[in-house]
C-alpha cells in the first residue's frame, strides 16, 4: 500500500480530530463505536470480496472509517446514518479524501430498521459495521427488503456473530440463526479485537459471512407465515414444540397434528430443528 492509499483512510488522530470538531462523541444508546485502524477496514473490505462492479450498501457509517475504504473497492456506495450530524458530514469527508469517487458516494439520512427502497441501482453487497443494539433487526430488515444483495460481511459483537453462525443443536442457537438461515449461508469469518475502535467496547467482536441462498426452502407457506413458527417455538425454548407452538396453533392437540405432518417430534425442541423444519411447520400450521 502506497502512502496516498493509507492517507485516504482515517487513522485515530483523523478520527478524534473530526469528532471533535464535529462535536461528537459516541454514544452507547445508539451502539456507536468507531473504527480507528486503517488495516481492519481494509480486512472487512477483502473478506468481503468487494468487487469493482459491485453496489454496496453500508449502515451506520459513522465518521467515514469503512466507507472510504469501500469506495476505493466498489463501484459505487450508499451509506445509511441515523445520526443528524454524521450524517450530514460524511460527504465533505468523502470529497476531501476520495475526489475522485465522490460522485460514486451517496448518503441517505435515514433509519436502517425502517429503509425501504435505496436510491440508484439495486445493492449487490451489505458490508457494515453494524451499531451492536439494533445488530439483528437491522440485518434481517435489509436482507429482507433487497434481494439483490448477494453478499453480505457484517461486523457485530461476538456473541451476536456466534448466534447468527450457529448450527441447529448448538446452545446459542435461536431466532437470529433460523432467520438468518432463511435468507443465507451463514458462517463466522473472524475476530476482531477490542484495541481497534474508540472508544473501546468492552465486548469482542466477530465478522458474519452470509452469501444469498439461489433461492428459500422450498415451502408454500410464506416467509412471515414461517417467522411466526420461529418466533413462537423459541419464546419458551426449554418447552416441547408441542407446548411451545400450542398458541401459535390454537392449542397443544393442533400444535401436535401439524408437528406430525410435518415430520418433526412434537417431544422435540426449537434448537435442533433447521430453517426447513420450521418451513413445514408453518405449512401445516393454522392457516393451511
Amino acid at each position: 500500500m502506497s502512502s496516498t492509499d493509507s492517507d485516504v483512510l482515517l487513522g485515530p488522530a483523523d478520527v478524534r480530530e473530526l469528532a471533535a470538531r464535529l462535536g461528537v462523541r459516541p454514544t452507547k444508546q445508539r451502539g456507536q463505536n468507531f473504527v480507528i485502524d486503517a488495516n481492519t477496514v481494509r480486512r472487512i473490505v477483502r473478506t468481503a470480496g468487494v468487487r469493482p462492479d459491485d453496489v454496496v450498501v453500508e449502515v451506520g457509517p459513522g465518521l467515514g472509517s469503512l466507507t472510504l475504504a469501500l469506495l476505493e473497492a466498489a463501484d459505487r456506495v450508499t451509506a445509511v446514518e441515523i445520526d443528524d450530524v454524521l450524517a450530514e458530514a460524511l460527504p465533505a469527508t468523502v470529497e476531501a479524501r476520495l475526489p475522485h469517487r465522490a460522485d460514486r458516494f451517496t448518503l441517505m439520512h435515514s433509519d436502517a430498521l425502517r429503509v425501504t427502497e435505496l436510491p440508484g441501482p439495486a445493492p449487490t453487497a451489505l458490508v457494515a459495521n453494524l451499531p451492536y443494539n439494533v445488530a439483528v433487526p437491522v440485518l434481517l430488515n435489509m436482507l429482507g427488503r433487497f434481494p439483490s444483495i448477494e453478499r453480505t460481511l457484517v461486523m457485530v459483537q461476538s456473541e451476536v456473530a456466534d448466534r447468527l453462525a450457529a448450527p441447529p443443536g448448538s446452545k446459542v442457537y435461536g431466532v437470529p440463526s433460523v432467520k438468518a438461515a432463511w435468507y443465507a449461508h451463514v458462517k463466522r469469518a473472524g475476530a476482531i479485537g477490542r484495541n481497534v475502535f474508540w472508544p473501546a467496547p468492552n465486548v469482542d467482536s466477530g465478522l458474519v459471512s452470509l452469501v444469498r441462498r439461489d433461492e428459500p426452502p422450498r415451502t408454500t407457506a410464506t416467509r412471515e407465515e414461517v417467522f411466526a413458527v420461529v418466533d413462537a417455538a423459541f419464546a419458551q425454548r426449554r418447552k416441547t414444540l408441542r407446548a411451545a407452538l400450542a398458541g401459535w396453533a390454537g392449542s397443544a392437540g393442533a400444535a401436535e397434528e401439524a408437528l406430525r405432518a410435518a415430520g418433526v417430534s412434537p417431544q422435540a425442541r426449537g434448537e435442533s430443528l433447521t430453517v426447513e423444519d420450521f418451513a413445514a411447520i408453518a405449512e401445516h400450521g393454522p392457516a393451511a
